[in-house]
C-alpha cells in the first residue's frame, strides 16, 4: 500500500444557516489545519426542517476558492444530474484556477429525490443514474484535456458510493479518491470488492486514495480504518450552530498519527 499521510476533511453543509455563518466556519476549519473542506451539491436540506435555509454547491466552491489559500476544496459529491459533463468539467477547472490548484472533483450518481422533482430532473431509476455516471465520467476527462487554460493540475477525481458491481467498478477505472460511509466491517468489504475491479483492469489499488466519513471520535474507529489503508477522514457539520468539536478531535488523531 502506498504511504500516505493522514488527512482530516470537514463537511461543511450548507444547510440551516445565513451564509456570513457559512463563510466563518470556513475559515476557522482553515485556521485549525483541515486538510479539506467540503460542501455538499443538494438543493434542500438534508436534515432538520426540510423547508430550512440551504445555498448551492458550486457557487459556493468558487467563493471557498477566493476565500481561502490553502485548504483544498470540494463538492462531497457533485450530483452527476444536475449538469451537462462537459459543464462540469469547465466548471472544475475554473475553481481549480480561482483557488491555485486545490480543488477536488467529488462526483456521485446521486439519490435524494426531492431535489430532482424540485428542480425538474427525471429522477430515473438507481441503475439509469449510474450509467449516467458511467457516460459522464470519460466526457469531463476529455473535455479537461481539451480546455484552455488547461487545468493547473491533474483535478483529483473523488467517487462516492459503495454500490459493488457498478459504482466501484467505476471507481477502479476513474477515481483518484473512493469515498464511503459505514462502520469498520463495511468499509472493510467494500475495500475488498474495489481490490477485485482493481485487478480486473491491471490497476494498482494503491494508487487509490481511501476516505471514508466519520461520526465520534477517532478512538472509536480511526485506528481500525486507518489499518485497512483508509487515510482521509471527514466529519460533518451543520448549521445553524456549527460544532467543530468532533472536528479537533480528528485533527489531534491526525496529528499524532503523521508525528
Amino acid at each position: 500500500m502506498t504511504s500516505r499521510n493522514v488527512r482530516i476533511g470537514l463537511q461543511l453543509q450548507p444547510q440551516h444557516a445565513d451564509y456570513a455563518a457559512i463563510r466563518r466556519v470556513a475559515s476557522e476549519a482553515e485556521e485549525l489545519g483541515a486538510d479539506i473542506l467540503f460542501n455538499w451539491d443538494h438543493f434542500f436540506p438534508l436534515t432538520g426542517d426540510p423547508g430550512g435555509e440551504h445555498f448551492e454547491c458550486w457557487t459556493m466552491l468558487g467563493a471557498w476558492a477566493e476565500q481561502t489559500s490553502e485548504i483544498e476544496i470540494g463538492a462531497l459529491v457533485t450530483c452527476n444530474s444536475y449538469r451537462n459533463p462537459d459543464l462540469l468539467a469547465d466548471m472544475a477547472r475554473t475553481v481549480d484556477h480561482i483557488s491555485g490548484g486545490r480543488l477536488i472533483l467529488g462526483i456521485g450518481a446521486g439519490w435524494f429525490q426531492r431535489d430532482y422533482d424540485e428542480y425538474g430532473y427525471e429522477f430515473g431509476t438507481a441503475g439509469s443514474r449510474i450509467a449516467e455516471l458511467g457516460e459522464a465520467l470519460p466526457r469531463i476527462e476529455t473535455r479537461l484535456g481539451k480546455l484552455n487554460p488547461a487545468p493547473t493540475r491533474d483535478i483529483p477525481m473523488l467517487i462516492g458510493g459503495g454500490g459493488e458491481k457498478k459504482t466501484l467498478r467505476l471507481v477502479a477505472r476513474h477515481a483518484d479518491v473512493w469515498h464511503g460511509f459505514g462502520d469498520v466491517e463495511t468499509a472493510r468489504h467494500k475495500l475488498s470488492v474495489l481490490d477485485g475491479h482493481c485487478a480486473d483492469i491491471g490497476r494498482d489499488p494503491s494508487t487509490i486514495e481511501r476516505s471514508v466519513g466519520v461520526q465520534g471520535d477517532p478512538e472509536d474507529s480511526g485506528d481500525q480504518l486507518l489499518g485497512l489503508g483508509i487515510t482521509t477522514f471527514t466529519v460533518g457539520s451543520g448549521g445553524p450552530d456549527y460544532d467543530l468539536s468532533t472536528l479537533k478531535k480528528w485533527l489531534a488523531w491526525r496529528d499524532a498519527q503523521n508525528g
